[in-house]
């Protein structure tokens, strides 16, 4: 009813990463990847989303693609 009660948008926030252990995971920190042969990587933030850059190669895989299926936790062990 004109326009008093309009909702404020949602700030958008990347998502809470864990590991394999449960630990945060958070930009900047350094992970052993279990998939794809990245070995040591780097976690950088880039807009809303994550990316692991292998220290080794410098591929780089998204977040998305190392989440594990049954718990939701990311399939790298901090270190």
């Amino acid at each position: 009813m004109f326009g008093l009660f309009k909702k404020k948008p949602k700030e958008k926030l990347p998502p809470q990463l864990m590991d394999i252990d449960g630990q945060l995971i958070q930009e900047g920190d350094e992970v052993m990847s279990h998939r794809y042969e990245l070995g040591r990587c780097k976690v950088e933030l880039e807009g809303l989303q994550f990316f692991y850059v292998s220290i080794e190669t410098g591929k780089k895989v998204s977040y998305v693609k190392m989440i594990d299926a049954i718990t939701g936790n990311q399939k790298v062990k901090k270190v």
